[in-house]
């Protein structure tokens, strides 16, 4: 499906100035003293070769060997390169792999899958009535009728990178973290969506206010960022780009936790907990790699004629019929 080039313009570095800032401490007559969670900050880039569900032709195997990581790192490669010239081509064209970012190498522990638990690496059945609430949606995202009708990404609304949890995706699957000394600022490139989360000790927001992306609070437990997200909009939420294997509703409860492996590998677990979506909870892991890269906005909602090409499209479609 068309979707928009990200503009060239780039992200303002005064928060994140403003941040190295704020996360020092002055004493009179001493040096600064560097908070060390400011560790976490800078550009990480979740793109990767594992897939969120373990394919079935691993079965009960949940980490690979190195040489088997790299087996697997050399198929995905092979599977992302574009139809050589002349090539039978099937469905409706897109960009290219010179515009994707799909990624080439496993996450960093060898996992098969993103999902961790339940063990066989798959995400839960839908409850009952999530799944004819999928059925549903799938129904009029293909009728295409109307604008509300399309995914969630499609309208711009949400995506799967921003979450939480933050998904990577096939391109722009970047963040830029800044540190401050009561709050994290995750922002996320595609859609230029910024998740502002205080560790100040603050409650979640009532639970009447409702945002896409939830409302988020954090804690430093030593030196991982537990982050506890609640209060999402129910809005039979499932990201049309995702197979409609991820679902969200106002019963969504994340929890994620950032630790850092290394300098530049940053460790993201979460878990899922939607009674209302799935029959059982759910876990899983990503690894990020710290990126000299910068961070460019993604204008979605301006000059998206790619919402209104697909509908234009439908409709002549019918006219023929």
């Amino acid at each position: 499906m068309t979707r928009l080039l990200r503009p060239r313009r780039l992200f303002s570095l005064g928060a994140t100035l403003a941040a190295v800032v704020a996360g020092s401490t002055l004493v009179s007559g001493q040096r600064p003293t560097r908070d060390p969670h400011l560790a976490f900050e800078g550009i990480w880039n979740s793109a990767t070769a594992t897939p969120i569900e373990r394919p079935a032709a691993l079965k009960d195997k949940a980490v690979f060997t190195e040489a088997e990581a790299a087996e697997f790192e050399r198929q995905a490669v092979a599977r992302n390169e574009d139809p050589a010239p002349g090539a039978p081509r099937t469905g409706t064209g897109t960009y290219n792999s010179f515009y994707r970012e799909y990624g080439t190498r496993t996450v960093k522990t060898r996992r098969t899958s993103i999902v961790t638990d339940p063990p066989d690496g798959r995400i839960p059945a839908l409850t009952p009535a999530a799944a004819e609430v999928r059925r549903r949606r799938l129904a009029a995202m293909r009728a295409q009728e109307n604008p509300e009708d399309l995914g969630l990404q499609d309208q711009c609304a949400a995506f799967l990178t921003v979450g939480p949890p933050m998904l990577p995706y096939t391109y722009n699957s970047n963040y830029q973290i800044v540190v401050t000394k009561d709050t994290v600022v995750v922002h996320a490139e595609m859609i230029h969506d910024a998740r502002v989360i205080p560790t100040d000790g603050r409650p979640h927001l009532p639970p009447h206010v409702r945002q896409w992306m939830g409302d988020s609070v954090g804690r430093w437990e030593g030196n991982t960022l537990v982050v506890d997200t609640t209060n999402f909009v129910d809005g039979g939420g499932f990201y049309g780009d995702a197979g409609g294997n991820f679902a969200f509703d106002e019963h969504l409860h994340v929890v994620e936790r950032f630790s850092l492996l290394d300098a530049d590998t940053l460790l993201y677990q979460f878990e899922i907990d939607d009674p209302t979506a799935y029959v059982a909870p759910w876990k899983g892991e990503l690894t990020m790699t710290r990126s000299n890269e910068r961070i460019y906005e993604f204008a979605c909602h301006e000059a998206n004629y790619s919402l209104e090409n697909m509908l234009r499209g439908t409709r002549a479609t019918e006219r023929k019929r």
